[in-house]
């Protein structure tokens, strides 16, 4: 039985963060939240490359916070993850989970003895079928992650996709096609919903980092130095025109995958025209980001809320995680999932 306060737990490339909630009166909310840095190349675009290292952070997170369980819903970030929308056999959920590999064998990118799958449906069964996404990722990485966090004396209660995490915690439900981007270290993730419904779901191996590197490279400094500099002018001109303009530029590739989402979609069997974009991760305050990408993409441009959903925090107990509000979306998405 899964515990009371089960604890969303998102390992990124840079840091492990975790968020502890509990239900009360007023609603849900926080009552733990930390984070703790990883080595360099221990994880690579939301995948483990060092599981001994990420098992050694999370004994230190555990070991440094007092989180009241050791039951975590575990985030899933893979730039090989599927989720599609299509129809299916109506069949009772038990069987229509082991048709599955049958069903879907001819419509993935990777063989379906290597991944595992899922189905969550979108609609009332019409007929035959049922319309729903079809959620596929690469069984080894998963097995990997929850490995990972096993080793470390946790016990995954739950595995889900960071992008859903991530839908739960930021969006807006209204009229409005709306497309929310959580911006990381090494990848950015990309869901585009109505009220609630995802209508395309993507990671794509761009991030933050990426901009640091290329700003060291080109000005000639570390990229401790660059990281900073970045941080502190952003794409503002005003602040410094060749940092500024240098940073747009590198932007580019991550603005080029998010306008192909948004071409993509208003080119499919129903199409739609996203309205609004909400930004997440802790890319997402790179300075003049929103009104750039507002811009570019013709569309209104925000930062997400992630805790717009929980009853109001202390202040004063929770400074750590009103710092980290942005990169926190995915963990609080995913106690959400679970509440």
């Amino acid at each position: 039985m899964a515990a009371t306060n089960l604890i969303g737990l998102d390992i990124g490339s840079m840091s492990v963060r975790a968020v502890e909630t509990s239900r009360g009166k007023e609603g849900l909310g926080i009552l733990n939240y930390a984070q703790t840095p990883l080595p360099a190349g221990a994880v690579v675009s939301g995948v483990i490359r060092d599981a001994e290292a990420v098992t050694a952070a999370l004994k230190e997170l555990w070991t440094t916070t007092k989180f009241r369980s050791r039951h975590v819903s575990l985030g899933i970030t893979n730039p090989q993850a599927v989720v599609r929308e299509m129809s299916v056999a109506k069949l009772p959920k038990n069987q229509l989970k082991k048709s599955l590999p049958f069903q879907v064998r001819d419509m993935l990118p990777l063989a379906v003895e290597r991944a595992l799958l899922d189905f969550y449906p979108l609609e009332e069964p019409s007929g035959d079928t049922i319309r729903g996404l079809l959620i596929a990722a690469p069984k080894e990485a998963v097995l990997m992650a929850v490995q990972a966090v096993e080793r470390a004396g946790l016990h995954v209660e739950r595995v889900d996709l960071a992008t859903f995490a991530l839908l739960r915690s930021t969006a807006w439900l209204d009229s409005a096609v709306e497309a929310i981007v959580d911006i990381g270290a090494q990848a950015s993730s990309v869901v585009v919903h109505a009220d609630g419904e995802p209508l395309i779901v993507r990671t794509v191996p761009r991030g933050g980092q990426e901009l640091t590197e290329v700003l060291a490279s080109r000005l000639g400094i570390g990229v401790t130095e660059a990281e900073a500099v970045k941080c502190w002018v952003g794409l503002r001109r005003e602040e410094g025109p060749e940092v500024a303009d240098i940073l747009r530029e590198a932007l580019r590739p991550l603005i080029s995958e998010i306008r192909s989402s948004f071409t993509y979609l208003s080119s499919s069997e129903r199409p739609t025209q996203v309205q609004r974009l909400s930004l997440a991760g802790g890319g997402s305050l790179l300075p003049g980001l929103a009104e750039t990408l507002a811009n570019e993409l013709h569309v209104p441009a925000v930062i997400a809320d992630p805790m717009s959903r929980l009853r109001a925090l202390d202040r004063g107990q929770h400074d750590n995680l009103e710092r980290f509000r942005s990169s926190a979306a995915v963990s609080i998405g995913l106690t959400l999932g679970a509440a």
